[in-house]
C-alpha cells in the first residue's frame, strides 16, 4: 500500500504529465510539463511554450521556476520540489540548481525524449569540451575591462548575495 507521501508525489507527477499532454493537444508547445510544490501543494505549474512565445528558454521547468519565484517573491526555492514530466535538459538542470530546489522528480527519461526528437546529448558533449573546441565559437575578449564588474560586486555594500 503506497504511503500518503507516495500518493501525493503521484498526484503531483500526474499533473505534470497532464500538462505535457494538454500542451501537445492544444498546440501550445512541446510535450513537457512541470509542477513546483511544497508539502504536496502546488505553488506553480507550467508547460513548454518555446514555439508559442518564440523563446528557446521557455521550457516547462524554467517557466515553472519563474512562476514560483514570482509568486513567492524570492529567487530561491529552498524547501520546494519540482515534478517534471521528463528528465530535465542541461539548461533546466542549471536553472534547478540556481533556484536551489530541494529535489527533482521526473517521469520519462532523456532517452525517451531523444526517441521523440528531443535529444540533448550534443549539449552534454559540448559542455565537456574547452570553449575554444566547441561547435559554436567561444572566445574571451575584454576580460580585463569586465573584471571591473566583479571588483564592484566584491566592494559593494548594497548587494543581495546569491
Amino acid at each position: 500500500m503506497p504511503t500518503s507521501n507516495q500518493d501525493a508525489q503521484k498526484k503531483l507527477m500526474a499533473r505534470a504529465i497532464e500538462l505535457s499532454i494538454e500542451n501537445v493537444r492544444s498546440g501550445g508547445g512541446g510535450p513537457f510539463g512541470a509542477v513546483i510544490a511544497k508539502d504536496g501543494e502546488i505553488v506553480a505549474e507550467a508547460a513548454n511554450c518555446v514555439t508559442r512565445v518564440n523563446d528557446p528558454t521557455a521550457h516547462a521547468e524554467v517557466m515553472a521556476i519563474r512562476e514560483a519565484c514570482k509568486k513567492l517573491r524570492s529567487f530561491e526555492l529552498k524547501g520546494y520540489e519540482i515534478y517534471a514530466s521528463c528528465e530535465p535538459c542541461p539548461m533546466c538542470v542549471g536553472a534547478i540548481y540556481w533556484s536551489r530546489l530541494d529535489r527533482v522528480h521526473y517521469a520519462a527519461t532523456a532517452t525517451d525524449a531523444a526517441s521523440a526528437g528531443f535529444d540533448d546529448q550534443f549539449i552534454y558533449d559540448e559542455i565537456k569540451r574547452l570553449p575554444s573546441d566547441r561547435k559554436i565559437s567561444m572566445n574571451s575578449i575584454m576580460r580585463t575591462e569586465a573584471l571591473a564588474a566583479f571588483r564592484a560586486w566584491r566592494e559593494s555594500c548594497n548587494k543581495t548575495p546569491y
